[in-house]
């Protein structure tokens, strides 16, 4: 069996791949490697768990809750939240660690686990291996409940579940907390009219209250979850109803955050996109601006447009890569005390904030920033200017051998040839899909289309 931890967790088609029972023994699987008692400890270890908005969610948290109680583990159930409020609630709470079931963008259908440790940080990929080594070896199960509580009684040994949903308006005050306050008592969002698409996800609810509360007026899309419509034409991945929308109320600007709304993008008031790259240019020269960006640095992917590194340059912000995968941009930024990171797809991290992306918090500082400086969001963008980039993600079950094939080397060396330099291949095996991903970026539009097409014929060849 291959390894079921992807680039952001398990993820599979509810009920198909992602079973109730896998869900249960993965959690069981994660108490004794998250959980781990300290000696003297007496009471039982604390895990808090919190979903999206899909209807798999029900029978999948009843699962991990199983999992997670009957290994002795007292669970605080959140309800729907984004993933980075389970992130940040995992903190405050003092927890041993937190879950989220959510599959992001993906469609309703599917669904993940994914685990949060002490602190509220994403696992290294060592810890998921001893997770789903637990799991494999049969091992799941209590942590030794009777040597954490002294020789209790097993039958008080089982953790203890509570609905503890009041707690995410402790998260929607902690986002609002991490505003400037302004000097002539203006909220930071005052005056701005601004469409929140929530793509029928998990910040349904919290996203447009947090911009309401700090000052916007806000017309809500995509705020209506009935377990099947998350992602569906709407979200960070589908930005053309939220353009539409913001053209038609006359608003200053939009905001779209995806299924478990731990990333954001934008449109202006002219509906026209920034991805997440122009979003951190932004933030980027606000915070050297005001002498708060640490190292006068910003952590990116390899993804990051080359239109991004020549703004940083010219702003003297020095690059640091990663590879794809906002917990490699975490880690960057915790290993070189960065304070601001994130991807061209819209997880942006604001260390001094939070531990993982998070869209609302992104939404509120880049319309705060813009608001601040009396611009609109289109001249905010134009810090930097975007090289044509074409991606496109080739279907198919072998990539692993796709990736080897010495003939898809060849193409790649070609394609680079082509571009001289002034230009970026890309061919990235995805985490959490059975996709090769090809990305191509080249000063003309028409040179950059040519070749990504011929690389994706390229890979669609190498994996029959």
């Amino acid at each position: 069996m291959g390894r079921i931890f992807g680039t952001d967790g398990v993820r599979g088609v509810a009920g198909r791949e992602l079973t109730a029972r896998l869900a249960m023994d993965l959690a069981a699987a994660a108490v004794p490697v998250l959980a781990s008692a300290p000696p003297g400890r007496l009471s039982r270890p604390v895990a808090v768990i919190g979903r999206d908005s899909r209807a798999s969610g029900d029978f999948l948290e009843a699962a991990v809750v199983a999992g997670l109680a009957s290994s002795g583990v007292d669970v605080y159930r959140l309800g729907v939240i984004p993933t980075p409020g389970v992130a940040y609630l995992t903190q405050a709470l003092g927890a041993d660690f937190g879950v989220v079931l959510s599959a992001s963008h993906n469609p309703a259908q599917d669904n993940g686990i994914k685990f949060f440790g002490r602190g509220g940080v994403k696992l290294p990929d060592e810890v998921e291996d001893e997770i789903e080594a637990h799991l494999h070896a049969g091992s799941a199960g209590s942590p030794g409940i009777q040597d954490m509580a002294g020789g209790a009684d097993p039958s008080g040994g089982f953790g203890r579940v509570t609905d503890a949903y009041s707690k995410n308006e402790d998260y929607l005050d902690h986002l609002l907390g991490t505003l400037p306050v302004s000097g002539d008592g203006r909220s930071p969002l005052q005056g701005l009219r601004v469409v929140v698409d929530c793509a029928h996800g998990a910040a349904y609810s919290i996203g447009p209250r947090a911009m309401r509360r700090a000052g916007a007026e806000v017309v809500a899309i995509g705020a209506a979850p009935d377990g099947l419509n998350i992602n569906a034409g709407c979200g960070s991945t589908h930005l053309d109803a939220l353009a539409a929308a913001v053209v038609e109320h006359g608003a200053d600007a939009g905001l779209a955050f995806d299924g478990d709304a731990d990333r954001c993008l934008a449109v202006d008031a002219d509906g026209t996109p920034l991805d997440g790259d122009q979003i951190l240019a932004v933030l980027a020269t606000e915070l050297k601006a005001a002498g708060q960006l640490a190292g006068d640095a910003v952590v990116v992917t390899v993804m990051s447009n080359l239109g991004f590194h020549d703004a940083m340059r010219d702003a003297g912000i020095t690059v640091i890569e990663t590879p794809v995968g906002d917990k490699h941009v975490y880690a960057a930024m915790r290993d070189g005390g960065y304070v601001l990171g994130g991807e061209q797809s819209g997880h942006i991290i604001q260390m001094g904030h939070a531990t993982t992306g998070d869209g609302v918090l992104t939404g509120l500082h880049l319309l705060a920033a813009v608001n601040r400086g009396g611009v609109p969001v289109s001249a905010a963008a134009k810090i930097m200017t975007r090289y044509p980039q074409v991606l496109i993600n080739v279907r198919g079950d072998n990539k692993d051998r796709a990736m080897a094939d010495p003939a898809l080397d060849s193409a790649v060396s070609v394609a680079r040839g082509r571009l001289g330099g002034a230009g970026r291949v890309l061919l990235r095996p995805s985490g959490t899909e059975p996709v090769i991903r090809v990305m191509v970026e080249a000063r003309e539009a028409e040179l950059a289309d040519d070749l990504a097409g011929r690389l994706a014929e390229a890979v669609r060849l190498a994996m029959r």
